[in-house]
């Protein structure tokens, strides 16, 4: 087949193996792409593994590409070498376009390409991307974003999302679906359902307010204000909502949400209490305003959280 797409997998040291298998296996086996592994050395052994990757090509493989995909790799704190970056925005110059799983959004970050525009990572390294790289607008709960000429995405299966997305993008459904089926993988998760995060509310920087949050969460079913919560703390509404804000990076209505999220999905994980019953104990009121949080918050339905995420020993026990 001629005039295939040119697809380049960029392979940097600490490569994570799940990552960067699932940009090989999607794109080698599919005869309407071409395929090279890439990177600027040969990345060695991969971290924890016991095996080596040995690289087909150098940087020069950027020049030929259609599409860069750079897997994630283990040390987002390593420092890019200048050839990778002056690389990667050379290729992005002459409209390549780039893709990121994982931690491999940090690359891309360091070469000033994410610059005012939206990008996602893994849930845990988000705030590290936000606070590294101010000028990008970190989307921490995405499975992945797509601005047009870069791509971006969460861990290892929303990479295959994405790499799905792809071949939706330049193939049609019908490819997408084929090789969906291949890897057992749902045919299409959109990139604005949310990732599957330990838990939603950030974790504190501060101690000032911790008392107050502890009362929080042990007071969720209750309609709290942020004038209640403003008397409870001995101050202002402006001056808790900053101080709040400063310890947490949220205002206190919104961590008080995320925290009810987060006990709700305690509660389908883990109990058998009729959702019915979940909206009353989090504070999150009817079965439809739960149904309207969760829709927003998680991207699916309490339902079908339960449903992927309820313990075998409680679905024994039900």
């Amino acid at each position: 087949m001629t005039n295939r797409h040119h697809v380049a997998v960029l392979v940097l040291p600490g490569v994570l193996p799940l990552e960067f298998g699932t940009a090989t296996q999607i794109f080698a086996m599919d005869p309407h792409y071409e395929m090279t592994v890439c990177g600027d050395t040969d990345t060695g052994l991969v971290p924890g593994c016991g095996f080596a990757i040995t690289v087909a090509a150098g940087l020069e493989a950027l020049d030929d590409a259609d599409t860069v995909i750079i897997p994630g790799y283990d040390d987002i704190d390593a420092t890019p070498s200048a050839e990778l970056l002056v690389a990667l925005r050379a290729a992005h110059a002459r409209g390549v376009r780039l893709v990121s799983i994982c931690t491999a959004a940090f690359v891309l970050a360091a070469a000033g390409l994410l610059d005012g525009r939206p990008a996602t990572t893994h849930w845990r390294h988000a705030g590290q991307l936000r606070q590294r790289y101010p000028h990008v607008d970190v989307v921490p709960n995405q499975l992945y974003v797509d601005d047009g000429d870069i791509l971006t995405s969460a861990g290892v299966t929303a990479g295959i999302d994405l790499c799905l997305h792809l071949i939706r993008t330049d193939l049609g459904a019908a490819a997408a679906n084929t090789h969906a089926r291949g890897l057992v993988a749902p045919p299409r998760r959109r990139g604005g359902q949310a990732q599957f995060v330990e838990q939603f509310r950030p974790e504190a920087s501060a101690d000032e307010l911790a008392p107050l949050r502890e009362w929080m969460l042990d007071n969720l079913a209750k309609p709290l204000t942020i004038g209640h919560l403003a008397e409870r703390a001995h101050m202002s509404r402006r001056t808790l909502i900053r101080r709040f804000s400063e310890e947490t990076g949220t205002p206190p209505i919104t961590w008080l949400t995320d925290a009810r999220i987060d006990r709700a999905r305690e509660l389908l994980e883990a109990t058998t209490v009729p959702i019915e019953q979940i909206g009353r104990l989090t504070g999150l009121g009817a079965p439809a305003s739960l149904r309207a949080a969760f829709h927003r918050r998680v991207g699916t339905s309490p339902q079908e959280y339960r449903t992927l995420f309820r313990h075998k020993d409680v679905m024994a026990d039900a």
